[in-house]
């Protein structure tokens, strides 16, 4: 490991999580399963493919425009079920809960889960509580486990891009980090925006239909656009090509983000998918993302190359190029 203790670095989804994750939990619980490291484990069960995967949140604060931890929780389970190609089913959940939580807060927590398993068409099926000392989880911490069925033929993988493949991105970027920054009161702006916080079993199945080759498809939450595309070419002979002018941004990402210096590239969502697709599907899946209501502000925002094998590389508005490279340091931890 290059790092002698745990930073908070190391879970912003970017480098020194991939260092966490390839140098420690990766050497020892290598499997064939495990190894290839995506958003869920694929699962043979008796002829089908099962779909797998686990996911905690420390979000803060709890609540914020546009959801909650308990939504959070069902939501991010469901979508990294879904952008592997399957049909969410059925979910656990874990809370760890710190001494002196009011009850009302944990039963508006739970309610607001109830409802989101409910509109995604998920049940919570199992679950277990903790209760540790006042002062050792800042009020709750959440895990939520799912499975799901794949309902595509073919795996869904980043081994699968070609050049002259088009990537996509579902709306605006950044979103969910920005809203979850103003909910902190940490600067003095009058934000109008929510996070995106949506299921998108829907939206993900959509596309799935409207291009039988679909190669692959993230949920870009932690570490943002820029951290999922790096992952999707790292050591890889092809790279990613952006547009910067063809990236969609809310007005109020863009302008948090040039006051406080922060890239929306690097941003945590909760409400969008990033696909990959043949050149020839691409408008087609463009114009089936747009008539979805959590795709209504979808774009093309770039393509795979061959020229810049391994590395994703924006082409700015005056036409120059510079490097987008995996997430470092932590614009602000602590936001899913």
């Amino acid at each position: 490991m290059k790092t002698e203790q745990i930073l908070l670095a190391h879970g912003n989804g970017g480098l020194l999580t991939q260092e966490l994750v390839g140098q420690c939990f990766a050497r020892y619980f290598t499997n064939a399963i495990l190894d290839p490291l995506e958003d869920a484990a694929i699962l043979m069960q008796q002829r089908r493919r099962l779909a797998f995967t686990t996911d905690s949140y420390v979000v803060d604060p709890l609540f914020f425009p546009g959801g909650d931890i308990g939504k959070l929780a069902v939501c991010g389970t469901v979508n990294d079920l879904a952008v592997m190609g399957a049909t969410p089913l059925y979910l656990s959940c874990g809370f760890i809960l710190e001494e002196g939580l009011p009850m009302k807060t944990l039963e508006r927590v739970v309610q607001s889960m109830a409802r989101a398993a409910t509109a995604a068409g998920v049940q919570i099926v199992t679950g277990d509580t903790k209760v540790v000392d006042r002062g050792s989880a800042h009020r709750m911490f959440v895990n939520t486990s799912g499975i799901g069925v794949c309902h595509t033929r073919r795996r869904l993988s980043p081994k699968r891009i070609r050049p002259g493949d088009k990537v996509l991105v579902s709306g605006t970027v950044g979103d969910h980090g920005i809203a979850i920054l103003a909910a902190r009161r940490a600067f003095d702006l009058d934000v109008p925006l929510k996070s995106d916080c949506a299921a998108l079993h829907g939206l993900s199945a959509a596309i799935c239909r409207a291009a039988a080759n679909v190669r692959c498809m993230r949920d870009p939450t932690r570490g943002g656009i820029a951290t999922v595309l790096n992952e999707f070419v790292r050591d890889r002979e092809v790279g990613i090509l952006l547009f910067e002018n063809q990236l969609p941004v809310h007005p109020a990402v863009e302008q948090v983000c040039e006051i406080l210096g922060f890239d929306p590239l690097y941003i945590a969502n909760e409400g969008k998918i990033v696909a990959v697709v043949p050149e020839h599907d691409a408008a087609a899946v463009l114009r089936t993302m747009r008539r979805h209501p959590l795709g209504r502000r979808s774009a093309i925002i770039g393509e795979v190359t061959q020229r810049f094998p391994g590395k994703v590389v924006m082409e700015t508005s005056i036409s120059g190029h510079r490097i987008v490279d995996m997430l470092v340091s932590d614009q602000f931890p602590r936001i899913c």
